[in-house]
């Protein structure tokens, strides 16, 4: 293999073995095994795990998160607060489907890893989680903000990461929506599931605009 293919066979190696047993657990010389290399190829291209894992969330989350702050620019520009709101979440939700491929952030291999690394709270792994989504999360939360003037900080982080977790579950497990509905329903519909899944957001963040104007005092 040429180099660059060993980089890329090591790259697809590491995510198929860290989505499957977690970051903690595998080593590097497993991650060259897998890819039919040497432990000095992937020493020599990356330098550590911690790097390798870096360049792993680069690679798929950076045009993910391009398009999705693309979509949120043209998002913000419409006037009605509830509009806006769908909108926002459209534009959050859709670039995490819109791809059949891992290279992009949009693959279920990928996603299962994120899930697995969120959950295994690796400093080496949360420190590039971080880095990966912290900046475009925190754009989108200041967007739903404003479409819910008077909503509470923990609230919104609260229904952000249950938007996240959806997302999440949808992506790397659509069989079990496949086998719950006994096949009326196609778990691998990405379209249905990012429809389906905006609308419950929607839902869930409009409702904090709806306690607020309850808790309005009432005329005499």
């Amino acid at each position: 293999m040429t180099r660059a293919n060993v980089r890329e066979a090591l790259l697809i190696a590491a995510v198929k073995l860290f989505s499957s047993n977690g970051y903690n657990a595998v080593s590097l010389r497993e991650i060259a095994k897998a890819a039919d290399a040497n432990v000095g190829s992937l020493t020599y291209h990356f330098g550590s795990k911690a790097v390798l894992l870096r360049e792993i969330y680069q690679r798929h989350t950076e045009p993910m998160n391009s398009r999705r702050m693309e979509l949120l620019g043209e998002a913000k520009r419409l006037i009605d607060p509830e509009e806006r709101l769908m909108a926002i979440l459209r534009a959050y939700v859709i670039p995490a489907f819109s791809s059949s491929s891992d290279h992009d952030g949009g693959g279920a291999e990928f996603t299962r890893m994120r899930a697995v690394l969120s959950a295994e709270g690796n400093a080496d792994a949360r420190e590039i989680i971080a880095g990966a989504f912290d900046s475009t999360s925190h754009a989108f939360m200041d967007a739903i903000a404003g479409c819910l003037p008077g909503a509470s900080k923990a609230d919104l982080v609260w229904r952000s990461q249950f938007l996240l977790g959806a997302l999440y579950y949808a992506l790397i497990n659509p069989e079990r929506v496949t086998r719950l509905s006994g096949g009326a329903v196609d778990g691998n519909d990405r379209d249905q599931a990012v429809v389906q899944i905006v609308a419950a957001s929607f839902a869930s963040f409009r409702d904090l605009s709806a306690g607020m104007e309850a808790k309005q005092p009432q005329p005499a």
